[in-house]
């Protein structure tokens, strides 16, 4: 039997684990994995039933970037791999409304580089290990990876690291601020769902509507992200009653008392 390159599991509270399946290959992305990868995105995108996603890779590796074997052979057109087409994973994440929880278990490579940055969270394992390799195998950069990294950590770092093809360790990572927090590779799955438990804490429809202005925001100015807020917290809290808010305190303090 063959083993499926995506694992999804979704856990009856609406947390979706996705797992890339190809730990033989560093879960390096094979045309069909690309494709998969993308469709379960889309498909956990649009099911009410889920709120959050965790994406991890199987054994060793989080993701070791394109296939290059099967790029050598001609069997995948590189032009097409880039954010702006429809079935790519990292567009997939990226159009993604819920928050997407990125536990990197290994190494994340060039093109797994792109999909780490493409979540909105990253924890790591001590394990984990970061490196864009574009300027060395000679492939540029469409997943982001240029402008999401310098964005991250500044871009004389994002310069030492992409021209250089440096790896970056984990702690190293967190140091530079792309990485949320490291953890031992035994409680990394762990820190992941606790994470997401938190978040399923948030009132129905916050979660994508906090995301939603946190990013749009961040892609603008800082005025005009200021005047976006407040524009939008107009139109929404004008929606929200008293009677909302005085059912609603129970959360606060439980957030008050975990402090």
């Amino acid at each position: 039997m063959v083993e499926p390159v995506v694992l999804c599991e979704v856990s009856s509270d609406g947390v979706a684990v996705v797992t890339l399946n190809r730990p033989q290959a560093m879960n390096a992305l094979s045309r069909e994995l690309l494709d998969e990868l993308a469709r379960t995105v889309d498909a956990l995108a649009a099911d009410d039933a889920v709120r959050v996603l965790i994406l991890t890779g199987a054994g060793r590796a989080f993701c070791a970037g394109l296939d290059l074997k099967e790029l050598g052979s001609g069997r995948t057109d590189i032009g097409k791999t880039t954010v702006t087409s429809r079935g790519d994973p990292v567009g997939a994440l990226t159009r993604c409304a819920k928050p997407v929880i990125g536990a990197i278990n290994g190494a994340a490579v060039t093109g797994g580089f792109e999909l780490a940055l493409a979540c909105d969270v990253l924890l790591a394992s001590t394990d984990g290990r970061f490196a864009d390799t574009h300027a060395r195998v000679g492939l540029a950069s469409g997943w982001g990876l240029s402008q999401r990294l310098s964005r991250a950590v500044g871009i004389y770092r994002a310069r030492e690291i992409s021209l250089g093809s440096r790896w970056v360790s984990a702690e190293q990572a967190q140091a530079w601020g792309f990485v949320n927090r490291v953890v031992a590779p035994s409680e990394l799955m762990a820190a992941a769902r606790a994470l997401a438990a938190d978040m399923l804490q948030a009132q129905p429809g916050m979660l994508e509507r906090y995301k939603a202005i946190i990013d749009d925001g961040f892609a603008l100015s800082f005025g005009q992200g200021m005047a976006l807020e407040a524009q939008r917290a107009r139109e929404f809290n004008a929606s929200v009653s008293a009677a909302d808010i005085e059912q609603r305190r129970e959360g606060v303090r439980q957030v008050n008392r975990s402090r």
